[in-house]
């Protein structure tokens, strides 16, 4: 639950930092501009939020891994809440105004997550995890965020180092295989969920378990 607080913080402060001009850059996700991908960090700040008032009496049927489903393909920016994000952000009109939302929700999200209960049950999605394991699977939606924030702003903050590891950690348990030790924890998630193409020498070190690659979790990489 630290570490949920720890790659939080990081990432908005990252995205207090930002100049106005950042916000009209390609972000890490196809089809979406960094204001783009803000206005997706407040939706998901108010999911944490609804998700930490909302208890659960049934037993966990899920944990902080098996949280993520796995698509087959990358999304296409087609769904409809993809769109409505897109035009919700546009509305913004001015990046301080996201800026706002952002740090009022995402104080709040993290006030909550770090008064919550770690063994409280939760329901989210139509399932049941302790609050420990939901706030553990954010580290990996904050970490992807963040990397897909700053990449086209190679001066902007990185992720945390701790949050990094623990995201890869949770993707070789996603991918059913290790990364090669020669790929750095940044290089594994960014080709392991498809947001960067593997090099020759990357795809020869990977051997069969490229062949389970990329993981789509969330919004398509670039």
């Amino acid at each position: 639950m630290d570490l949920f607080s720890r790659s939080w913080t990081a990432l908005r402060a990252a995205v207090a930092a930002l100049r106005d001009a950042d916000f009209a850059q390609p972000s890490g996700c196809t089809g979406w501009l960094v204001r783009d991908l803000v206005c997706h960090l407040v939706i998901d700040a108010q999911d944490v939020l609804i998700t930490l008032a909302t208890p659960a009496a049934t037993e966990p049927t899920r944990d902080a891994v098996t949280y993520w489903d796995v698509a087959a393909t990358p999304p296409t920016g087609d769904d409809p809440l993809d769109a409505l994000t897109v035009r919700l952000a546009a509305a913004y009109q001015e990046p301080w105004l996201l800026k706002f939302h952002l740090d009022d929700l995402g104080s709040a999200a993290g006030r909550a997550a770090e008064l919550a209960d770690p063994d409280r049950r939760v329901g989210t999605r139509g399932e049941v995890l302790t609050t420990a394991d939901y706030l553990s699977a954010y580290v990996l939606e904050w970490t992807l965020h963040h990397l897909d924030l700053i990449a086209g702003l190679p001066d902007a903050a990185e992720p945390p180092a701790e949050g990094l590891a623990r995201s890869r950690a949770m993707l070789e348990q996603l991918a059913g295989a290790a990364f090669p030790a020669s790929f750095s924890d940044r290089d594994a998630l960014l080709v392991g969920t498809g947001r960067r193409t593997p090099t020759g020498t990357e795809r020869a070190e990977l051997g069969a378990p490229a062949g389970k690659l990329p993981l789509y979790l969330g919004c398509s990489p670039e």
